[in-house]
Parts: C-alpha cells; structure tokens; sequence
C-alpha cells in the first residue's frame, strides 16, 4: 500500500537508491537526501565488487565459511546465509538496471569474476577497478528518470523527529520524519515521513587518514543513538591495508583486487631475497596466506613493519603483472598514479593503512528494522551480524542489495502511521555563530586523538585518555550547538564526536583481541564471544 507521506530516505549510495527504487516502483513516492553533490557517495569510491555465489566452483556454504572466518567468531550464520542465499538475485537485479559489470563471455551470467583477500574462490562481479562509480552511475541516472523519486543535493538531515518533538505520551515511540537542513539557503525544513531509512554510510571521517569521501561522518548512527537506538560492534573499525601515501592524494584506495591479481607487499630499502629491486616481500612472515590474507591481518603487519623500521609507508610492487594487464584490469589506479608521477608497471606503489570500513553501528535485523518503529537503516550505518569482528572483502555492496530489497518489503507491509501535527525546527534562541575556528579546531583534535589513540593497535591506557578528551569536547560541541544556528559542518563534528564516544566505549568494553580490534593489554582471543552492544534512552535536545 502506497502513502500520501513520501518515504524519507537519508543519503544516496547503494543501499538509499536501492530502497529507493524499489519503493517507487511500487507506487511510493520517495524522497532521498544527499548532503553534498549526488556523486559523491561512499559507494562510488568502492573498487574491488560484489559478491555473486555464481560459479559451479562455488556454493553458499563456501560464501557463509568464508565470510565466518574473516568476521573471527562473531558473524550471525544466519545473516551470513540469507545474504549468500540472495547474492546472484542482487547481481541479476543490478545487471538489470544497467551496471555495465567487466564481462567473460565463458563467465556465470557472461560476468568475469574476480578474487579478494579472504576468499575461497573467484566470485566478485566487477566493473573493472571501478565498480562502485558504474553502480552508482547506473541508478542514480534510474533514479533521476524515475517520477516517484526526488532527489536533494546538499540537504543534509539535522535529527530524527520523535515523539519527544510532538509531546506524545501513549508509550508507542515512533519515528515521524527528520529535520533537514537546506544547506545552501540555511534554513531547516520539517519533512514528515511514512518511514524514514537512514543509509548515511560509516564513521571514516572520524580518523586522520581514510579512505573515505567526506560525507562518512556516522550521521545516522548519531542520529540513530540519539534517538534511542542500540548500536552494536563499533570497536570493529576496518583499516583498510593500503591506501595511496601521496601529499597529493591522501584518500584513494588502492584496491584489494590488486593483490588477489599478485601484487606483493614490500619493505622500502630492505633487501629482497626474491631478486626484486623493490625490497622484502614480508607478508609471507606474518600469515601463511601472505597478501591474501583478511584486511585486518594485512593492515596489522603493514603497521608492525612501517614502526619496526621506522618508514613512513610500504611498497605495493605490481610491476612484475604487466603494463597491459594493468591497464585492462586497473584502469583507475593506473590512471590516477600516473598523474602523480607514479607508473605502476615499473615502479611500485607507496601505500599505508587508512581508516575505511565500519563493521559496526545500528542494529537492525534482516528487513532494516530499528528499535524504533517508522526507522529503518541499511548499508554501512548498521550492524546486521554480517561483518562480525571483521568485514569480508565485497560483501559490503552485496548488503546494501540484498537487505535494501527486503527493507523495501518491510515499509510496505507496515501499517500506515498517522503522522501528528510536527512542529516547525525552533531558532528563536539561537544566533549566527561567531567563530568557524571552534569547529575546525575541535575537528582535527578529534581525528588527531582517534588516530593516535584508538588506531590499529590499541591499549586501555589510550583508550581512557580518548574517552575522557571526548567527553569534554562533546560538551564543547553540545554547546555551540545549543546557541548557534546549524551547518554542515557543525552538524557533521556533532555526529563525528558521538560515532567517536561509541567507538571508544565499544573498544573498552572488549577484553580480548579478535578480528579487527587488537588492544596489548589483552593479546589473546577468548574461546567464546558476543558482539558489544550499547543501549542508552533517548533525550530531548
């Protein structure tokens, strides 16, 4: 059943478009927020693929075994299962909305697949190293045509509206809609809603190197906290192995492709015993996968070694691959690094760990359900059970398909809300701020004391000292907040600076190492354990 009430969903990767699509196809008018140009979603910036169980070689089982592994003892089978089971029907469907993926004519579906890090067999669809960017490209141009689907650039959500906003008292919390700031006039806007989905993307942002695009600043799981949610696993930040190390780019991802197709690890200025000019091969010592190992294993010996020997990055040597099979399989990278001075088929590649996956945040089940009704979350926002202590390379595209489908399900068969009167967002006590030196100040402390404190390698020492920083710069931000009118930065440093609190919180909480969180403290895994849950009540501004 269709509403007179649009659907509001906040931001434009993957899983927003994919619920959006889909909704609208159904009759449902949708509105989908997108605080800065259309394009500039997490999702376009993704290289490696999707997961397809698609292969003769392959098998659910494989997918689900494989993912278990990466995720160290904390993946939910049952998650893990219903998202393989669903796979090949999610590349089916983005084949279908025109995702121009790498093709193989002797290949499943005429698709070419390729191997990641963590997998048993070839099974990532790919549209050469850049699958995201011709993901996006393919539905955002659907969702333009689309009639049911309006589209806002530079709107960014301020809060959700609760019943804490309408005075509601009959002990059924829901979700109403979001206030909306129209960056570009200043003004908030009050959007009720039939549901809102928020589909914001991770905390990257939150740390000094990432590989993520600006708007990775866990907008919906602050949002979400706020508002009563429980968020789960936010000590399971994945530092993605290597990340271009250039004054001139510091967040483009070299992609883990690149490894699965033989390229090597290497210590600059170490000696080889493999007769390469490039230094000493070193992942081989550290797992018997070597560069196939998971993310969290090749970035923690990327880590050891740059501070053993005091370098300031590593060396990713693909010269040896070819420079035409370079250019075919890695037109991106090849392109971007010859504009820096860098020619990858003959010299190799400066790379260190960034910031760039969440494997933590709402929790939510399979349909994208909160605990708040009218709420719903999918992509990296969420916490399904999927990622466990750690995500398996490309199983992040896969989710935003197959749980934004049957989050599609789960609004429509919802009985329909009747929406109180909402009040208007107040601003009759606040004021321009004075000084942007506040804000840009807080921002680079904050994401100075993450990297520093609550990076790869952790200790409870560092973690107390974040928590306490973070605590009196939260009261700082809270502040500002209170008095002045909002922007997009400010809003942003708000959201950054509880995502950071969580984290911290989350990472204390957890007295052992497993998968993506490693404290000295406590070097060893326990035989059994759970994922970190925090559960707070909601406030009023």
């Amino acid at each position: 059943m269709t509403s007179e009430n649009p659907v509001v969903i906040v931001g434009a990767g993957l899983g927003g478009l994919t619920v959006a699509l889909n909704l609208a196809e159904k009759g449902q008018k949708v509105v989908v927020l997108a605080k800065r140009d259309l394009g500039e979603a997490a999702t376009a910036w993704a290289q490696g693929g999707i997961v397809g169980v698609l292969g003769s070689d392959d098998s659910v089982e494989s997918h689900v075994r494989d993912t278990q592994e990466a995720g160290a003892g904390l993946v939910d089978e049952h998650t893990a299962r219903y998202i393989a089971q669903n796979s090949a029907q999610a590349i089916e469907w983005l084949v279908a909305q025109g995702v121009p993926f790498s093709p193989d004519p002797a290949g499943p579906l005429g698709l070419h697949l390729t191997r990641e890090g963590g997998h048993a067999v070839r099974r990532i669809a790919h549209a050469a190293d850049a699958t995201g960017k011709a993901i996006h490209e393919a539905l955002l141009a659907r969702a333009r045509a689309h009639p049911n689907v309006e589209l806002r650039a530079r709107w960014m959500a301020v809060d959700l509206i609760t019943n804490r906003h309408v005075k509601k008292s009959d002990g059924s919390p829901q979700c109403h809609g979001v206030y909306a700031l129209d960056i570009d006039t200043g003004k908030v806007e009050t959007l009720p809603a039939r549901a809102v989905v928020l589909a914001t993307g991770g905390v990257g942002k939150v740390y000094r190197y990432t590989s993520n695009p600006e708007t990775s600043t866990g907008d919906g799981i602050a949002m979400a906290w706020r508002a009563g949610c429980r968020v789960a696993n936010m000590e399971f930040i994945q530092f993605h192995p290597t990340c271009l190390y250039h004054p001139q780019e510091r967040s483009f991802l070299i992609t883990e492709a690149l490894r699965g197709e033989g390229g090597l690890l290497r210590l600059p200025n170490v000696p080889s015993t493999d007769g390469s000019p490039w230094g000493l091969r070193f992942m081989p010592e550290h797992d018997a996968r070597a560069e196939l190992a998971p993310r969290d294993i090749v970035a923690r010996a990327i880590d050891f070694e740059m501070k053993k020997h005091g370098l300031d990055h590593v060396w990713l040597d693909a010269t040896h691959l070819g420079e035409a099979f370079l250019k075919e399989h890695f037109p991106t990278i090849y392109a971007r690094c010859l504009e820096l001075g860098i020619d990858i088929a003959r010299q190799p590649i400066p790379v260190v760990p960034a910031a760039h996956y969440t494997c933590g945040g709402v929790v939510t089940d399979l349909a994208g359900r909160t605990d708040l009704p009218g709420l719903y979350a999918v992509g990296e926002a969420t916490y399904t059970g999927l990622h466990g202590a750690n995500r398996l390379a490309s199983n992040s595209l896969l989710e935003c398909v197959v749980l934004g489908h049957s989050c599609v399900d789960a609004i429509l068969q919802a009985a329909e809300p009747v929406l109180p009167k909402l009040p208007a967002w107040d601003e009759s006590l606040v004021e321009d701020a004075d000084e942007q030196v506040v804000i840009a100040h807080n921002w680079d402390e904050l994401r100075l004391l993450m990297w520093n404190y609550v990076g790869i390698v952790r200790t409870t020492r560092r973690l107390e000292r974040a928590l306490h920083r973070i605590k009196l710069l939260k009261d700082e931000i809270d502040d500002y907040y209170a008095n002045f009118r909002v922007s997009r930065d400010l809003l942003e440093l708000r959201n950054l600076v509880v995502s950071a609190e969580l984290i911290v919180r989350s990472a204390l909480m957890r007295h052992e190492s497993r998968g993506l969180h490693y404290s000295r403290d406590f070097p060893h895994t326990l035989p059994v354990s759970f994922p970190t849950v925090l559960t707070r009540k909601a406030r009023s501004r």
